[in-house]
Order: structure tokens, then C-alpha cells, then sequence
């Protein structure tokens, strides 16, 4: 049996704070505004699992309002996302994803970010996609205010 997921998250970008996106800290003038680190990308792919799992979504499981996520890494984050869906009897097929920001450029960091993620979800890196697009100018996106993540996954069950 095979399921698919689809996850999207969004944050807004202001000066002073880091850039994670995929596990990297990405040098630039303006990072994530967010509960956690603020990984856009981290987070999407945690929606697209659990919600191929039938597990709601990443805010029902590490909630914003718990002081224990103030800051944390978002790959433990999705470290424990993994481990749930093992114990429920799901491996990852595949993760196709998509990181939308019009500043900076991610190629220069696409190949650390799979080395990083394929790590954590333990799945090969041919298993992982990574893709950037700006947004052309348009919206809060494509004005530098912000950056959005989509994610698509397939599970399968195994137990």
C-alpha cells in the first residue's frame, strides 16, 4: 500500500534573524520569522509525511504555544516525524519539493541541503528533490517580504 502527502508552509522574512532552509543555514541579510528555526522547507516535508500518514499536520505535533519548540532545530523535528511514521509502519518512497524566494539564490546550497535531509529522513539522496523558483516579482514572495515551501511525498507500508 503506497499513500501520498502534500505539505506547504510559509514565513515571513525580516532583517537580523538566520535563514535555515532544508537543515542549511543560508548566509543573508534576512531570515524567518517563526516559533522554531523557521525552516519553511523542514516544515513542509513534515506536512507532506504526516499527512500521508493519516497523522494530521506538524502544528498538532509540536504546537507553537509549547516553549519546548521555541527555537529548536527543525531537523529533530523531522527526526521524530521519521521515527512516527516507522513505528506506524511507513517508509518513504520518495520526496519531491519545491522552495519559492525570490533572494538569495539556493543553488549554491542544493547539494548540502540533500546530503542534510536524505540524512535525517533516511532515504537516499535519488530519493530527494530539491527545487527553487522565485515568484517572479509577484506577491510578498517575489517583493523579498517572504519565502513559501511545497513538499510531495509517497509512503509506503512495510509492516
Amino acid at each position: 500500500m503506497a499513500n501520498i502527502g502534500f505539505g506547504y508552509d510559509s514565513h515571513r522574512l525580516e532583517e537580523g534573524r538566520p535563514l535555515i532552509l532544508g537543515g542549511v543555514r543560508i548566509p543573508f541579510e534576512k531570515g524567518c520569522v517563526a516559533h522554531s528555526d523557521g525552516d519553511a522547507l523542514i516544515h513542509a516535508i513534515c506536512d507532506a509525511l504526516l499527512g500521508a500518514a493519516g497523522l494530521t499536520d506538524i502544528g498538532s505535533h509540536f504546537p507553537d504555544t509549547d516553549n519546548q519548540y521555541k527555537n529548536i532545530d527543525s531537523k529533530i523535528l523531522l527526526a521524530r516525524v521519521v521515527e512516527l511514521l516507522r513505528q506506524e509502519g511507513w517508509q518513504i518512497h520518495n520526496m519531491d519539493t519545491t522552495i519559492i524566494i525570490e533572494k538569495p539564490k539556493m543553488a549554491p546550497f542544493h547539494d548540502e541541503m540533500v546530503r542534510t535531509l536524505s540524512k535525517v529522513m533516511q532515504i537516499e539522496p535519488s530519493q530527494l528533490a530539491i527545487k527553487a523558483k522565485t515568484n517572479e516579482k509577484l506577491g510578498f514572495i517575489g517583493q523579498g517580504e517572504g519565502v513559501a515551501c511545497v513538499a510531495a511525498c509517497t509512503i509506503e507500508k512495510i509492516k
